[in-house]
């Protein structure tokens, strides 16, 4: 029994299932092109920039600048951009720069959370209705003799739509947890590395504070 034979006789629940399939599929696919872009040199990437902060910090926004087509890049220019700030309104900027792009990464997360949620449902449909046809030709005088013959195939081929919603539905469960442990990897990093930036541009705020600080004359 080939693919095409099995969502034949798999009944109407299966057109839907394939819908699902082909977003689940496609949403798969540009989140694991995402990620492998993301994760590719990006602890060696925000290793620079902390470097280049601690001496020269327009060293640190011009390398931040360059790798804007990268999350922590971009996380990393948005208070590095800002001249001469308080540190609070740093440390603001920072957070805010987190959440947007943090948000950004969950693209399709909502794609794989319908989809874990409706392909049982729908493959249980198709077996209630499957069930159904199978069944509503069968009198009660009819039992155990040939004419029942046909029901056992009748009743296979109903549970052919909810073993295909259960795959569909364990894949992309699969892959949504995989995808969440990206996600938490990421704000690990976020946060490790915006407390490395705010507590150097802390230090260098308060030493220029001091280097700045009128002389006390005692009387």
């Amino acid at each position: 029994m080939n693919i095409a034979e099995i969502f034949n006789r798999g009944g109407l629940a299966m057109w839907p299932l394939l819908i699902l399939s082909i977003l689940t599929l496609g949403t798969i696919f540009e989140r694991l092109w995402f990620w492998s872009i993301v994760l590719r040199g990006e602890t060696k990437l925000a290793e620079q920039i902390l470097d280049a902060a601690r001496h020269d910090w327009q060293e640190a926004t011009e390398l931040a600048a360059n790798a804007c087509d990268q999350p922590i890049g971009r996380f990393l220019y948005t208070p590095l951009q800002l001249i001469d700030t308080n540190p609070e309104i740093f440390r603001l900027a920072l957070e805010a720069a987190a959440d947007e792009e943090l948000s950004a990464m969950r693209r399709g997360e909502k794609v794989l959370e319908a989809t874990i949620t409706m392909a049982p449902l729908l493959g249980l449909l198709g077996t209630v209705l499957g069930l159904i046809s199978a069944l509503s030709s069968i009198r009660l005088g009819d039992i155990g003799t040939p004419a029942t013959m046909g029901v056992g195939l009748g009743i296979s081929e109903a549970l052919i739509s909810t073993a295909s919603g259960l795959v569909v539905a364990i894949i992309a469960l699969a892959f949504q947890r995989l995808f969440q442990a990206f996600l938490l990897q990421q704000a690990q990093i976020f946060r490790r590395t915006g407390n490395e930036l705010e507590l150097t541009y802390r230090q260098e705020w308060l030493r220029q504070g001091a280097t700045n600080e009128p002389e006390k004359t005692f009387f």
